[in-house]
């Protein structure tokens, strides 16, 4: 199988937008980890229960 060259102007463009791929996917990390700590919070006040004093 023969693989052609692309233009060097095409493979810029490739790589632009791989790069954007890479931005938005270390975005999304970073969501899904603030979203993962907010659920932790959230989990732990509503199952954290007072002890009645008797």
């Amino acid at each position: 199988m023969l693989l052609r060259r692309l233009d060097i102007a095409v493979q810029h463009e490739i790589v632009k937008i791989l790069d954007t791929f890479t931005d938005l996917e270390a975005e999304l990390e970073a969501e899904l980890e603030s979203r993962r700590q907010q659920y932790e919070y959230y989990r732990d006040k509503l199952l954290t229960f007072k002890e009645l004093k008797s």
